[in-house]
C-alpha cells in the first residue's frame, strides 16, 4: 500500500511532527466516533502545548493538502479518503492477535465433521467477520476443478445424451448434452472410453490441455462425430471456466451497513453495491483485488470502482489451496471509519484458517 509520487504526496509524507500529531488525532477521533474534531478540543488532546489558533493554522495546511475537510461552516475537521489512505499507510500499527482471539475464531469456524459442506464453513466465517467488524462479512470461494475419475454418456433421445462425470471424492455431475446428428451408440462408448483412457487423475483444465497436444491421436483414434462428442462432454462438465470461477458468495451483516442511514440516496447506493456483488464480474474483480498483492489489501471508498458509489471500504485477503493457487477470499465491507487496525489481523487470520480447512 504505497503512494504514487507527486509533488502533493511528497509534501504529505514530509509533514512535520506537529502536523502529523494533529492529523493523527483528527483521524483517530473520526474512527472512534465519526464526529469532527475542532481546534479547541484538539488543543487539549495534544501532548505538545499549542493554542487553538495555532492548531487552526495547521488544520488549514492539512486541508490545503486534501487530507482533511470541514463538513460545514464552523465545524471541526474530518479526514478525506486521501487522508484515510495516508493514515492507513503511514500511521496505522497492526498488531498480532492474542491467543484468546485466535481460539475464538477457531471455535466459530471449526468444522463439525469431515464431511461438513464448504458452504457451512463459509457461513460461519462470514458471520464471524460481520460480528467483529460491525460491517458485512464477505467470503468467496472459487469453483473447484475436481480430479476426474470416470465419464459416461447415456443416450436419452436420438439427439440428446446424459453426460455423467465422476470426480474425486465421488463428486458426480450430470448434464444433458446435444448430440451431433447420426451419433451411434458405439460412438458414445468410444468417446467415453477415450476420455477415461486419458484422464490419469487430471482435472478438467489439465485434461483439456492434454487433449490439445493429443489432437493428432484424436484424429487417428476417433472419427469426426466422436471427436465432436468428446468436446461436448468436456463442455458439459464445466461450461466457461472463467465465467464459472466464483461459484459461491456468502455475505452476512448487510443490515449493519444500513443502521443509522436515513438518506434515501445512501440506502440506494448500498443496495446497488450488494446488487453488484451478486454479479459474477464483481466477484472476479474482488478475487483479482485480493490476488494483486500479498496479504491483506485495504480499499477505501472510490479507490475501487465497485465501492465508489457506496463510499464503502473493503478489507480483503485471499486464501490458497495446497498448490498455492488462490481459491477464494475473505473480507469485510464497511463504512470508511472501520477499525482497520483491529480488523486487518482478523481478516488475515481468517484467510489462513480457511486455507487450512480447504486443504483437509
Amino acid at each position: 500500500m504505497g503512494f504514487t509520487t507527486t509533488p502533493v504526496m511528497n509534501e504529505i509524507v514530509a509533514l512535520d511532527e506537529r502536523s502529523r500529531e494533529i492529523f493523527r488525532r483528527i483521524v483517530e477521533t473520526y474512527l472512534e466516533s465519526g464526529e469532527p474534531l475542532g481546534s479547541r478540543n484538539l488543543s487539549r488532546l495534544l501532548s505538545m502545548s499549542l493554542s487553538p489558533a495555532s492548531v487552526r493554522n495547521v488544520m488549514s495546511d492539512l486541508e490545503h493538502l486534501g487530507l482533511i475537510y470541514s463538513p460545514h461552516i464552523s465545524a471541526g475537521r474530518l479526514p478525506t479518503q486521501l487522508g484515510l489512505r495516508f493514515f492507513v499507510d503511514a500511521f496505522m500499527q497492526v498488531g498480532d492477535l492474542t491467543e484468546d482471539e485466535r481460539a475464538s475464531i477457531d471455535r466459530q469456524i471449526r468444522p463439525a465433521g469431515r464431511d461438513q459442506p464448504v458452504e457451512s464453513l463459509m457461513q460461519e466465517a462470514s458471520r464471524m467477520l460481520s460480528g467483529i467488524s460491525r460491517g458485512a462479512g464477505l467470503v468467496i470461494t472459487s469453483k473447484s476443478n475436481p480430479v476426474l475419475r470416470h465419464v459416461e454418456f447415456i443416450r436419452l433421445e436420438p439427439t440428446k445424451a446424459l453426460a455423467v462425470l465422476v470426480g474425486d471424492h465421488d463428486q458426480v455431475e450430470n448434464r444433458i448434452i446435444d448430440l451431433p446428428a447420426g451419433t451411434s451408440s458405439s460412438q458414445l462408448t468410444e468417446a467415453a472410453n477415450f476420455l477415461n483412457a486419458h484422464m490419469n487423475g487430471q482435472t478438467l483444465p489439465e485434461l483439456r490441455s492434454q487433449l490439445q497436444t493429443l489432437k493428432q491421436n484424436v484424429r487417428q483414434e476417433l472419427d469426426a462425430l466422436s471427436q465432436d462428442l468428446v468436446q461436448r462432454g468436456l463442455a458439459s462438465w464445466s461450461g466457461n471456466v472463467a465465467e464459472d470461477m466464483p461459484a459461491r458468495l456468502i455475505v452476512r451483516g448487510r443490515s449493519n451497513l444500513l443502521q443509522g442511514l436515513e438518506d434515501q440516496d445512501d440506502l440506494e447506493r448500498l443496495r446497488m453495491l450488494f446488487d453488484d456483488l451478486e454479479r459474477k464480474d464483481s466477484l472476479i474483480e474482488i478475487l483479482n483485488l485480493a490476488e494483486s498483492g500479498s496479504g491483506v489489501r485495504i480499499f477505501i471508498g472510490s479507490e475501487n470502482k465497485l465501492f465508489s458509489l457506496s463510499g464503502s471500504s473493503l478489507i480483503v485477503a485471499p486464501y490458497r489451496d495446497s498448490d498455492e493457487r488462490i481459491v477464494g477470499a475473505v473480507g469485510v465491507i464497511g463504512p470508511t471509519r472501520l477499525n482497520y487496525s483491529r480488523i486487518v489481523p482478523m481478516v488475515d487470520y481468517t484467510a489462513q484458517l480457511m486455507a487450512r480447512l480447504s486443504r483437509t
